[in-house]
């Protein structure tokens, strides 16, 4: 079971990224999927969720406004579309599957996002 992300890389202040985080070997349909980023040296957390029905998002307030996680039926791939940068979004964002039922919990490995001028 794999989660990959993609769509990082080098933007300037004001500008847009969209990640995509593509799954595989396991149908994610049932999960509740999220954005998560860790900047250097702070805490990993969460930015951005969908509930496994696809029906409630939920943001950190930093984001609100600016994010926008989005999906499909069968969660795959899950997108985070980011507008009006800023710097202190720059972190490495992480995607994450979770099935809290059956305790089933998977983690991308991350894509770098840095917001410079």
């Amino acid at each position: 079971v794999q989660l990959v992300e993609s769509g990082g890389g080098l933007v300037q202040p004001g500008g847009s990224l969209r990640l995509s985080c593509t799954a595989s070997g396991f149908t994610f349909s049932r999960f509740a999927m999220s954005w998560y980023r860790q900047a250097p040296g702070k805490e990993r957390e969460l930015v951005a969720g969908i509930t496994s029905d696809g029906g409630s998002t939920n943001y950190a307030d930093s984001v609100k406004g600016r994010f926008t996680i989005s999906t499909d039926n069968a969660k795959n791939p899950v997108y985070l579309q980011m507008n009006s940068l800023r710097p202190e979004d720059t972190a490495v964002y992480y995607c994450r599957g979770r099935w809290a039922l059956i305790g089933m919990d998977y983690w991308g490995k991350g894509t770098l996002v840095t917001v410079s001028s």
